[in-house]
């Protein structure tokens, strides 16, 4: 189902949506095409007039209504996210408790939308900045996180008075209707929040196209946020886009070994990889290389792949065919470059699934060491000086998060400034949270999400000069 104007709406037309793990139809959904997005688009600018006008207040009770709802229903989201997304039901539970965190925090924030007082220079005049909301937004959001990007997105649009259209990714359908059936159930004004299921030429050309939205949100490949960019350009919206990432994770020879391996772990494996902040290159020094990998393979040749629904597994499936052939080439091509598989390699059963697998031995001409993988692979590579492999680490592209582990408090700060990215984390795998930044620099994205940086990507800034009589 689509939801317009507050209202589940019907289509012949369907696509279906298939469980990963077991190939399994679960449903098909109605899509819609152009003319409905258009429509969803015109309801949510009709709506913007009077949501605008809301009181921090009153948006905040909507969004605590939707938290509300949704810790009712945790089990059942975090199932549906399963079934159609593949991960672990214990990922899926967390997804689902950072979706409602989302919700929750910008319920808080939606009551500090706060300008400035600016010093004047003439005694008889008085200067203000007032932010205001955008206008409608549109928002594309990806699979990996079926919920809780959507909350990310939705959560500080309605925050700060705007109205919103979202097109959840075709994969993942279901858990944006879950969502949608929370807010419903919130009693949200109508056009204050839209579903559009449909084919991205036909729904995002038209959030692109249309000059009634003046803002677009995105998350999803550099390739796909490129063409939206240029696409936006003729009506010159804001834009946010949180794009893909190649991040590397620098153990130097001072770290806690067992922590670093951890963090290669939950940095690397968690959603079968799948994920723009995973780890793509593991950079560890010479001296302590081979200790590293006999760990790390250790650990990893543990992990239990399965369907996400069974007790006990760690990772979970790729989530199609694409996905599973892109990890095969890529094992494959480090392998004829003489890495070494110190365990995984292979796929497992006849569904999608790849063994966690650690490559030792990458070496720069490997296409792991410039394209992003997306799945359960971890390659060791091996340096000298730090000098090294900080200029190694600063990818050409990409710039979305990069991690370094080392009990040297000096080399954590120059590590800080020196590796180009968005997110660094130091010592520290897993360092998102709600209240944080998200985003990246270079090809890996434009705008944050998250924190009070998320609420002002919805707001324009007005200068405002009162000259006294």
């Amino acid at each position: 189902m689509v939801y317009i104007n507050g209202e589940w709406r019907q289509s012949n037309e369907t696509i279906d949506v298939m469980n990963p793990a077991t190939g399994e139809l679960i449903t098909s959904v109605v899509t819609v095409g152009r003319a409905e997005t258009k429509e969803a688009i015109t309801c949510a600018k009709e709506a913007f007039s009077a949501w605008k006008k809301t009181t921090g207040d009153q948006r905040s009770y909507y969004l605590a209504e939707a938290v509300r709802i949704m810790k009712e229903r945790k089990d059942e989201l975090a199932e549906t996210i399963t079934k159609e997304n593949g991960k672990p039901l214990v990922d899926a539970k967390s997804e689902v408790n950072s979706a409602i965190n989302y919700l929750n925090w910008y319920a808080e924030e939606a009551k500090r939308v706060y300008g400035d007082t600016i010093p004047a220079s003439h005694p008889d005049k008085h200067l203000m900045v007032i932010r205001q909301p955008i206008g409608v937004a549109a928002a594309i959001t990806p699979w990996n996180f079926p919920m809780s990007m959507i909350t990310r997105k939705i959560a500080p649009a309605l925050a700060a008075g705007c109205t919103i259209v979202l097109k959840p990714a075709p994969a993942t359908p279901l858990s944006a209707i879950k969502v949608f059936e929370c807010f419903h159930e919130a009693g949200l004004p109508k056009g204050v929040a839209n579903l559009v299921i449909g084919p991205a030429e036909e729904v995002g050309g038209e959030m692109t196209s249309n000059p009634d939205v003046r803002k677009i949100t995105f998350t999803g490949s550099t390739a796909v946020g490129k063409k939206l960019i240029r696409d936006s350009a003729d009506t010159v919206k804001k834009i946010s886009m949180e794009l893909g990432g190649h991040a590397p994770l620098i153990v130097f020879e001072d770290a806690d070994l067992d922590a670093a391996v951890e963090g290669v772990l939950l940095s690397k494996f968690k959603n079968t990889g799948q994920t723009c902040i995973s780890t793509n290159r593991v950079y560890v020094s010479e001296d302590i290389a081979e200790e590293f990998g006999e760990k790390l393979a250790e650990k990893v040749s543990k992990l239990k792949v399965g369907n996400g629904l069974e007790s006990g597994v760690d990772v979970g499936p790729l989530i199609n065919d694409a996905a599973l052939a892109k990890v095969s080439s890529h094992v494959e091509d480090a392998k004829k470059h003489n890495g070494k598989v110190l365990c995984g390699g292979k796929t497992v059963g006849s569904q999608n699934f790849y063994e966690p697998t650690v490559i030792h031995y990458a070496n720069d001409k490997m296409k792991i060491a410039t394209e992003e993988t997306f799945g359960p692979v971890a390659p060791i590579f091996t340096f000298k000086t730090e000098e090294e492999v900080v200029e190694r680490a600063n990818h050409a592209s990409y710039g979305l998060a990069a991690y370094c582990f080392t009990k040297d408090l000096g080399r954590g700060l120059r590590m800080m400034h020196e590796l180009e990215f968005g997110i660094v984390g130091i010592n520290d795998p897993t360092p998102i949270t709600i209240q944080a930044p998200f985003g990246g620099v270079k090809e890996s994205g434009i705008g944050k999400e998250g924190g009070k940086y998320g609420l002002l990507e919805y707001l324009e800034e007005k200068y405002v000069s009162i000259k006294a009589n």
